[in-house]
């Protein structure tokens, strides 16, 4: 990844806001989101990587457990689809079919929001306030193998506190998946 090409919005700071096309035939504006929600958890995937397929189960279980609560995902795909075919948006609904997502499922062809975002790999959390303010960004979990193991439920505990009024720990974790394709 070119590190020029990233802004990296840092956790305290405005969430880049964006309208992208959803495989649902609907267009998706975070702002809309925000005003709708208590919280937005953005998180960037693709259908290609290997840990994206190891999370869809818990970030399905994650939209469930919160949707109630005023929160809700929004998948984000900004690979680049020309590199990578199994990119492309039929294949985003290809995979959002087959594993049944219970959220949104955006593509992001002009990578601007991934790159707004400062994204590095799938999957990568940034959860946001009802404010438009960034308060997580990293890790779902510490264990992306094995559900059962986990220890350190990163994006699940962010979630919780953000809704219960507290304050966030951590509010930063170092991504671990697949890295993003970059357009040339």
């Amino acid at each position: 990844m070119n590190a020029l090409e990233t802004i990296n919005t840092p956790v305290g700071s405005y969430a880049p806001d964006f309208e992208l096309p959803g495989i649902d035939k609907q267009v998706h504006h975070l702002r809309r989101y925000l005003e709708s929600f208590r919280a937005v958890g953005v998180i960037l995937m693709s259908n290609h990587c290997p840990y994206v397929k190891l999370y869809v189960e818990r970030l399905k279980s994650i939209q469930t457990e919160f949707y109630k609560q005023g929160f809700t995902l929004i998948g984000v795909n900004g690979n680049d689809a020309s590199q990578i075919p199994t990119e492309s948006f039929e294949n985003m609904k290809a995979f959002a079919a087959d594993r049944k997502l219970n959220f949104p499922y955006l593509w992001d062809s002009t990578q601007d929001v991934t790159r707004s975002f400062g994204a590095s790999k799938t999957p990568m959390a940034f959860l946001i306030d009802k404010d438009g303010i960034l308060r997580y960004k990293g890790l779902i979990d510490d264990y992306p193998q094995d559900p059962l193991a986990v220890k350190r439920h990163f994006l699940k505990a962010a979630i919780a506190c953000l809704i219960q009024g507290k304050e966030i720990f951590p509010k930063e974790t170092e991504p671990v998946g697949t890295a993003l394709v970059w357009r040339d």
